[in-house]
């Protein structure tokens, strides 16, 4: 199952992280991308990547509107 939807995480500082998640019984991390202040990186759920998790001060673009994730205490 693909998701026609894509999401956009804008980085706001250097080291945000980027996790993919599995689907399935067990949930496992199966994909890890580090993003520097600035950078842009557009994903889509898949098969395979059923949530994403973010560390780091990001701003999350769906179609459902805009987050702000916080940066690292």
């Amino acid at each position: 199952m693909t998701s026609p939807d894509y999401i956009i995480i804008k980085a706001k500082e250097d080291g945000v992280s980027v996790i993919g998640l599995t689907r399935g019984n067990d949930t496992k991390f199966h994909h890890t991308e580090k993003l520097d202040c600035g950078e842009v990186m557009i994903a889509q759920f898949t098969e395979h990547t059923s949530a994403m998790k973010i560390r780091g001060s990001a701003e999350i673009t769906t179609a459902h509107g805009v987050v702000s994730s916080e940066e690292r205490a």
